[in-house]
């Protein structure tokens, strides 16, 4: 039999009337064999996500502050899906809920507190699925320095699923060394379901969320974008780096490498294909030349000057060094005959500003040194782009007739995407202007 891991994100699991849609997506099909549930996401716009609502509690507790009407609002979320879904289940739920309060009170950690928005729904949508529960805790390892053992936790997942039909295991959290809890990055609930893909060998991890797939670019700018039904791991690392937020990027790795493909699908529009993310796609199999946008705002750029630049040995070396010993990366580099512009973090520049500058007129003595502290970046994405002549100049003549000025350009070496810097205000019409030649205006 086939095997597919599902993972259902905090929207597709907000309330009794999702755990159904979910029961009934997981039931139709027999090689749905092991869920990975995120914690109850917000009902409607103005509702509070349940992990929001641990981190508070938690806080609130830590600092020795009466938490008491902030769990009991928890424990209502909780209590009012199990009676709506019918399920026996409260003095349970309220034995793990007297649990975490004591834990709470005993400063467990911020990670304990917002684990137990996943394990509690995990215990929950076990239930209601007659599924085996297994706890995230027992299988997925964090090493001393915090990072995740992939190879010991693939290892104990196989181990302890291999003997089930059916399990569901909650996202987002595994355990430390000393049996702590530790959670992923926000979103991580995506890693845990690649890493259960990965270790069961499954035939397809599906991602469930409450849009169809990945969109060209961000609905909150262009209205309605198209959907793309097949992109590969490479675009997908690319654009998720870059903002797009369908799928946490660090989940990327595990599935990628078992050669698993990806599908986002629509837990309310479950009919709708989705998107698959593959190794590989011919060009064909899109209908435009680009296969996403996507972008940030909040870079800066330091451009150095030097007559003879070029010709002065370990010159970009010594530039390079005086952000990194003050702990700031580089997101791109272009570079001229006699310039070299750096783009980095806004936040994380400005924090050691006059150090770095200091070390780069000290050891590089540039002639002039110019900062530009309002940048956003957009990413053009897309396999077909390589095969295709004048992408890159539809791309400045589709900003130039938006009057939007181009202040740095950046192919990557793949020709897989094209880096444009603009000022941070240019940042939406640029991407409606893009969006527009490359798809509308072949529709």
């Amino acid at each position: 039999m086939s095997t597919k891991v599902v993972k259902f994100g905090g929207s597709s699991l907000a309330d009794a009337n999702q755990f159904v849609k979910v029961a009934k997506i997981i039931k139709s099909d027999e090689s749905r064999r092991y869920v990975v549930p995120s914690a109850p996401g917000k009902r409607y716009s103005k509702d509070t996500k349940v992990t929001d609502m641990l981190y508070a509690c938690y806080d609130a507790a830590a600092r020795g502050a009466d938490f008491t009407e902030m769990f009991e609002a928890i424990v209502a979320r909780y209590m009012g899906i199990v009676r709506e879904l019918g399920l026996p289940i409260e003095d349970l739920l309220v034995r793990e809920f007297s649990t975490i309060r004591m834990s709470f009170l005993a400063r467990a950690g911020r990670d304990y507190a917002a684990s137990r928005g996943e394990y509690l729904n995990g215990i929950v949508l076990a239930k209601y699925l007659g599924f085996e529960f297994v706890d995230a805790a027992e299988v997925i390892f964090f090493g001393e320095d915090g990072k995740l053992k992939l190879k010991e936790t693939c290892h104990a997942v196989h181990e302890r699923l291999s003997p089930l039909k059916n399990a569901v295991v909650p996202g987002f959290y595994g355990s430390m060394p000393n049996d702590t809890v530790k959670t992923f990055s926000r979103g991580g609930s995506d890693i845990t379901g690649a890493i259960v893909a990965a270790a069961m060998n499954a035939d397809l991890y599906e991602n469930w969320t409450d849009i169809s797939g990945y969109l060209v670019c961000d609905p909150r700018i262009v209205p309605d974008p198209e959907p793309v039904n097949i992109i590969t791991y490479r675009e997908l690392r690319e654009l998720a780096y870059m903002g797009a937020q369908v799928f946490h990027e660090d989940a990327i790795f595990p599935v990628r490498q078992a050669g698993i493909p990806i599908n986002i699908r629509n837990t309310n529009r479950p009919e709708d294909e989705g998107t698959l993310i593959v190794e590989e796609a011919p060009e064909d199999t899109t209908p435009y030349v680009i296969t996403g946008i996507a972008g940030k705002k909040g870079f800066v750029t330091v451009t150095i000057e030097k007559d003879m630049m070029n010709s002065e040995l370990g010159f970009g070396r010594r530039v390079l060094e005086a952000f990194e010993d003050h702990g700031v990366s580089f997101e791109h580099m272009p570079s001229g005959i006699d310039t070299m512009s750096i783009i980095v973090h806004k936040d994380e520049f400005e924090a050691v500003e006059k150090e770095i500058i200091e070390d780069i007129k000290t050891t590089c003595k540039p002639d002039r040194i110019e900062i530009d502290r309002d940048v956003a970046l957009l990413a053009v994405v897309g396999r077909g782009m390589k095969s295709q002549r004048g992408t890159a100049a539809r791309i400045f003549a589709a900003l130039a007739h938006a009057k939007v000025n181009v202040k740095m350009i950046d192919q990557g070496s793949s020709e897989l995407n094209v880096i444009v810097g603009v000022r941070s205000e240019d940042f939406e019409t640029s991407v409606k202007a893009v969006y527009d030649i490359f798809v509308v205006q072949k529709l």
